[in-house]
């Protein structure tokens, strides 16, 4: 694997050789020292061109796991605040040797651009680029569903007739993108719910089926409830109807959440804006798997730098 850019690029054996290697990597958490020797004398650099605490904070000890030496470059207080382009930040990277970058930007299409520019020689991990996908965050999502389903006998196994239900802002969320293909690559059943004016245009063409009726969804008791974050920063009042009629009408709210079957599991990529897509009750319900979304990162961003640079070793 030279890059992991979009899930829609990974087959379905690469996407169960990844999670398969996360487990075998989740095991080093538990040991006194958490380190594995896999990446000495490799150099990760992070370049985040956008806020991020736990992507960033996640692919840092992942690296660091695996023995590499990491560099942490942001945007702010760097040259890029100054104008340099992406360009340049790459070919200064190139100079100092990096083996591997993982990138969050802004603009879709930022990592291919650098991935495939002919700029750096280096390893390309998308961690976030613009409305387009987020590969790694899919990945630990599948990661952690199938621990949830099945625990350690999940290796080798994909998500064959798991029903998910992805709710909220789906046209701002990368996080959605990459959730549909690579979920639908392993199986899954996919429904999306949101308000007509956070579905995204040429929404038919995509591997899911969509609606707008939250309770509904909740009625028919799926396997997973994502929710995924009001991105406000990323629209209008020409999209959004409102945090109260957001909250009533897409909110996992305790009254839904009793609804639920107790098997069902809640998701959520984080940050969450509690009380609007989702109760406090039900972030913290033992339903609610977001403290192991961000532990299984770790596994999951270990095992894709794993095979990005030394995969084939």
């Amino acid at each position: 694997m030279r890059h992991l850019l979009s899930t829609a690029d990974l087959g379905r054996d690469q996407a169960l050789t990844i999670l398969d290697t996360a487990e075998d990597m989740a095991s080093v958490s538990g040991r006194e020292v958490k380190k594995l020797p896999t990446l000495r004398g490799r150099t990760v650099v992070n370049l985040f061109f956008e806020d991020s605490t736990r992507t960033r904070i996640s692919f840092e000890v992942a690296a660091k796991r695996l023995s590499a030496d990491v560099i942490n470059f942001s945007a702010k207080g760097s040259s890029v605040s100054k104008g340099e382009s992406l360009k340049d930040t790459a070919q200064t990277l190139q100079a100092m040797g990096a083996d591997g970058v993982v990138i969050r930007h802004p603009a879709s299409g930022a990592p291919h651009t650098l991935a495939h520019a002919g700029w750096i020689d280096a390893g390309v991990v998308n961690a976030g680029d613009g409305t387009h996908e987020h590969p790694t965050q899919a990945l630990l999502d599948a990661f952690t569903i199938r621990r949830r389903l099945h625990g350690a006998a999940g290796r080798g196994r994909d998500l064959d007739g798991v029903s998910v239900t992805i709710v909220g802002d789906i046209l701002h969320s990368r996080v959605a993108r990459s959730n549909v293909w690579l979920l639908h690559l392993l199986g899954a059943r996919v429904r999306l719910v949101a308000p007509a004016t956070l579905l995204p245009v040429g929404i038919g063409d995509w591997p899911v089926e969509a609606g707008y009726d939250l309770d509904a969804a909740v009625a028919e008791g799926p396997d997973v409830l994502m929710m995924l974050r009001v991105q406000a920063e990323r629209m209008h009042d020409a999209f959004f109807p409102g945090e109260r009629e957001y909250s009533r009408e897409w909110g996992l709210t305790d009254e839904r959440l009793a609804r639920l079957p107790a098997t069902t599991m809640v998701m959520h990529p984080g940050p969450m804006n509690r009380g609007l897509e989702i109760s406090a009750a039900a972030a913290d319900s033992p339903a609610s798997t977001v403290l192991d979304q961000v532990a299984n990162g770790v596994s999951v961003r270990m095992s894709a730098l794993y095979h990005l640079l030394a995969g084939e070793e």
